[in-house]
């Protein structure tokens, strides 16, 4: 979003991104698809520049 230059008002305007999703965005909790689609929209970037995979600790 730096790079971009885009705010948590981009995401809510331009992408009809709900508050209460960028709120879960900037908590690390899941979003959906949909959400991951617009954002590759309104930031023009794929969908490995937004995640990444990092695997569960195992359980010891």
């Amino acid at each position: 979003m730096k790079v971009k230059k885009a705010t948590t008002y981009t995401l809510q305007a331009k992408g009809n991104i709900s508050s209460s999703t960028v709120r879960r965005m900037k908590a690390g909790d899941s979003v959906s698809t949909n959400t991951l689609d617009a954002l590759c929209a309104i930031l023009d970037c794929t969908i490995s520049d937004i995640i990444e995979y990092v695997p569960d600790q195992p359980r010891g």
